[in-house]
């Protein structure tokens, strides 16, 4: 008899070890699964397309080519405000900006691969004709394989491009505040003229 309670209370207490050791292997397959969700969410809804212009130096030192016409009645003059169109970089559509300089020349978009490594940048936009080397007088067509002395973006100086494409027009260099906040960005180059309009 009092051998049949021991084997029955052994069997309970068996019984009893082996499942909490069941919920014990449940419990830590459950936290590595939500370790990996928690690891493949990095990737998942947050991951973001990087940014081409993550690099570009905001604000410049506002020295331009000694070569660079002045244009003499801009749509928009020197110390006069305008909102600008364009999306260039993070913070820049529809912030006012103050017109630092306008001058006439060709400015080109242009796609290149960084000369410190890094990946292809496309359609970058813009590089002025007196920031190519050896550009000459005449406006560079579309195709044409130049060198850049621009310094708008990490790697741009020195780099290779091919020119998408080129417009003859007046381009502006800006101060503005980002409308995502931060600090001032000054004397960026390059606007356009077709990238700003009147603050109404």
């Amino acid at each position: 008899m009092i051998n049949k309670i021991l084997i029955g209370i052994f069997t309970l207490a068996s019984i009893f070890v082996l499942t909490a050791c069941a919920d014990n292997n449940n419990e830590t397959n459950q936290d590595e699964g939500a370790e990996m969700d928690m690891d493949s969410g990095t990737t998942g809804e947050n991951e973001t397309e990087t940014d081409p212009h993550a690099n570009m130096e905001h604000s410049g030192s506002g020295e331009v080519p000694e070569n660079l016409q002045v244009t003499e009645n801009p749509t928009y003059e020197v110390g006069s405000n305008a909102i600008i169109e364009s999306d260039h970089m993070s913070g820049m559509k529809g912030a006012e900006a103050t017109i630092v300089g306008a001058y006439n020349t060709t400015v080109y978009s242009i796609s290149y691969t960084p000369s410190n490594g890094g990946e292809r940048v496309e359609n970058h936009k813009w590089v002025i004709h007196e920031e190519i080397q050896d550009a000459g007088q005449e406006p560079l067509e579309p195709g044409t394989e130049v060198t850049i002395e621009a310094t708008h973006m990490q790697g741009m100086e020195s780099s290779t491009a091919v020119i998408d494409s080129a417009v003859e027009t007046t381009v502006y260099m800006v101060d503005f505040m980002p409308t995502t906040g931060g600090e001032m960005v000054t004397n960026h180059k390059w606007v356009t003229e077709s990238e700003l309009s009147p603050v109404e």
